[in-house]
């Protein structure tokens, strides 16, 4: 059993008669016919999960599940999980059009929640947190207790109107009170659930995952189950795959995410050595890469801080998987029940959040204080998703969404007055799953090889890009074929352009691997429509994506993954545009990774590959925020020594007047492929046209080079 702090034992000890009290009522709750027939099926399942749950937290205390067989192991997660994999999931509690059918529309969200927020539990076991297992319990049965003195269905008696006619019939409990019930449950317990997700994602002492990952036998596929993960061939697969390479090719793997971490402080301008300790983000079955990395860590004074992404309806951000995570059982699962908080938002719910946010970051303000930011390991090659339209699944109303763009706003200045943006930074690095075919060890070493590609090399030729870039008003870019992008995005005027650049020379640090040039665009006079035929963006696939920009904000978008325009619409508004009516064009760069271009060329991963590696194989235009935001103040410049002055426009300088309206939170990077581009060329005051690519090759002199890849591969 992995250790605990001193917190979650003295929480438990002060739970357990509550909870060995309500382990007692669900067993009778399990045999019992006392709600509505209609409602006795669900009720017993869930009960029968509960006392699964109970049972695995016993199996891991007494250590009983130190001595199951890795078949046995195995066999328990595929029954912890089963109920919501794509081919159970129609005829699941936990799927709201199933429970909605069962229930009616308005009873049957409010029990999907309530088993989506049981299943939450599945971690609770593993890390025999006995006080967050008794609060689910008592959940469960203060709804089932309403339920229990409730009417059959074959006993309501229909209600007369005023002029005593007959009425609609009512039945019992009505789904306001169930409603009620969940609300009080997440309001009560945001100073837990939340105070803890809060403190777990910056005190090391919150060390379940990094016990298991610096003490287990990682020769052994059975240390993967004791995360309470759901475990595939994907996370075996992995694992089993990094213990056939060399040790210096895991240390090789491991220092370029270090490294890129390093250097990232060094190139923003900030001081690593006032900060102790670092986030790290990863997919389960990379356990050798991050025990190698915690100890290149551990040499630059942070300590880590490695916390499961959430699953609970308080502590997650809709469908995004932040945190260290196993394989996601079904996406569309994940997708139905993003908005869940919808079945009972409301400002006081929110009100309530942002006053335990701030108390739980006052109490640990030093602690805040010491967060150098989070370092990410993501995964690419699982089967592209695009998610159906569930008309049952909760959706924010109008004004929730106000409360919900309000609450991203202040949790976010809450948060940077705590961990300052300018003293923190990050990187990313991303690598191949088993599902991405039969040729992934190969895919995996050129993964490998573009992710340590010579820097230096991308830096000079970079530079020579960057040198033209200066000299422009704007940047035309233009699409190929069917595909209709065609943009003009402006850039910044240079005052001292002997001193200043408008774009930041960007190789390997913060974001690996190499490379591209970017900057935050002028608005004003940035129009014209950005298409991409195909794009896969935080795990989520589009079809056919338009959007369409006047003075840098988007006025109009589609995409063609729906039948209905209109649910194309919402699926944008949802996912991309983040329920705001619009975004500005944040960002503007060119990608200059033509080896990984062809690397997915040859191996048909195009549409697999992570945005990440994506966005470095070819123009992209990331809508939100600037690449800058919270950090604008800090002089940034490139190896040339001249000062990038490109990080601001007129949205994100609103910060001076009113921080509220600077920032939405929100920055996603869409990238057109080479293949399809006619031209990008940069347009001077004077009308000069130089042209940077034509017909998807570099022409411009001094970048030649990166079509080697291209020219030997016959692309």
């Amino acid at each position: 059993m992995m250790e605990m702090t001193q917190l979650q034992k003295e929480r438990n000890r002060q739970y357990e008669e509550r909870h060995d009290l309500a382990v007692e009522r669900i067993r009778g709750i399990v045999s019992e016919e006392t709600v509505p027939k209609k409602f006795l099926p669900y009720f017993q399942d869930v009960a029968i999960f509960l006392l699964e749950l109970e049972n695995v937290r016993r199996k891991i205390e007494s250590g009983q599940w130190e001595r199951y067989s890795l078949k046995e192991m195995q066999s328990l997660n595929e029954i912890l999980y089963s109920d919501i994999k794509e081919e159970r999931y129609a005829k699941s509690y936990a799927n709201p059009a199933y429970a909605c059918a069962c229930f009616g529309t308005d009873m049957g969200r409010l029990l999907s929640l309530l088993y989506t927020e049981v299943r939450a539990g599945i971690p609770y076991a593993f890390e025999s947190r006995t006080d967050y297992l008794t609060i689910l319990y008592e959940l469960f049965i203060e709804v089932y207790n309403c339920f229990e003195n409730a009417e059959d269905e074959s006993d309501l008696t229909e209600n007369t109107g005023t002029d005593g006619s007959p009425g609609s019939v009512v039945e019992r409990p009505r789904p306001g009170e169930i409603k009620s019930i969940l609300y009080w449950y997440a309001s009560d317990y945001c100073d837990v659930f939340l105070a803890d997700r809060i403190r777990e994602q910056m005190d090391p002492a919150c060390s379940f995952a990094a016990d298991i990952i610096e003490n287990a036998d990682l020769d052994d596929d059975k240390y993967l189950y004791r995360f309470g993960e759901y475990i595939t061939e994907n996370e075996l697969g992995t694992a089993r795959h990094l213990r056939s390479l060399p040790e210096e090719t895991i240390q090789k793997m491991a220092d370029v995410y270090t490294e890129g971490y390093r250097i990232g402080f060094i190139n923003t301008g900030k001081d690593l050595s006032k900060k102790s300790v670092v986030n790290i983000r990863y997919s389960l079955g990379f356990e050798k890469v991050i025990r190698a990395a915690i100890e290149n860590f551990r040499k630059m004074g942070l300590k880590p801080v490695i916390y499961r992404a959430a699953s609970s309806v308080i502590t997650k951000r809709e469908h995004h998987k932040i945190g260290y995570h196993g394989a996601v059982v079904n996406w569309q699962y994940e997708y139905d029940h993003r908005q869940d908080q919808a079945l009972f938002m409301n400002k006081r719910y929110i009100e309530r959040r942002l006053e335990v946010m701030r108390t739980v970051y006052e109490k640990n303000r030093a602690l805040a204080g010491q967060f150098a930011g989070p370092a990410v390991m993501e995964t690419f090659g699982e089967k592209p998703f695009s998610p159906k339209s569930v008309p049952e699944a909760a959706a924010y109303s109008e004004e929730q969404r106000e409360l919900a763009l309000d609450y991203d706003s202040r949790s976010s200045q809450i948060t940077n007055e705590y961990i300052k943006g300018e003293e923190r930074s990050f990187t990313i690095v991303a690598y191949p799953v088993p599902e991405i075919g039969e040729q992934y060890p190969q895919i995996f070493d050129e993964v490998i090889r573009i992710n340590t590609l010579d820097a230096k090399l991308y830096e000079k030729v970079q530079q020579a890009m960057i040198d033209a870039l200066d000299q422009g008003e704007y940047v035309h870019v233009k699409g190929k074929g069917t595909n209709r992008t065609d943009i003009r995005v402006c850039l910044h005027p240079l005052e001292n352009p002997e001193k200043e650049t408008k774009f930041e020379n960007c190789v390997a640090d913060v974001n690996i691997p190499v490379g591209e040039v970017f900057t935050s665009p002028v608005l004003e006079g940035t129009d014209g429509v950005l298409h991409v035929s195909r794009v896969y963006l935080e795990g989520l696939q589009y079809t056919d994506l338009e959007l369409v920009f006047k003075d840098g904000m988007i006025t109009d978008y589609r995409c063609g993954n729906f039948e209905d325009p209109e649910e194309g619409r919402k699926y944008i508004f949802d996912t991309i545009l983040k329920n705001h009516e619009s975004l500005p064009l944040g960002e503007f760069a060119i990608g200059t990774n033509t080896t990984a271009y062809v690397a997915a060329r040859k191996y048909g991963i195009e549409e697999k590959m992570p945005i990440l590696i994506a966005e470095k194989t070819g123009p992209h235009f990331a809508v939100g925020d600037t690449c800058y935001s919270w950090s604008e103040e800090i002089r940034v410049y490139n190896p040339n020594g001249k000062e990038i002055v490109a990080k601001d426009n007129s949205v994100s300088l609103n910060r001076k007047t009113d921080v509220s309206k600077a920032y939405f939170h929100c920055h996603t990077d869409i990238t057109v492929p080479y293949e399809e581009l006619e031209e990008i060329s940069v347009v001077t005051k004077e009308g000069k046209h130089i042209i940077l690519i034509k017909d998807g090759r570099f022409v411009l002199p001094g970048t030649e080079v990166l079509n080697e890849p291209l020219d030997e591969n016959d692309l």
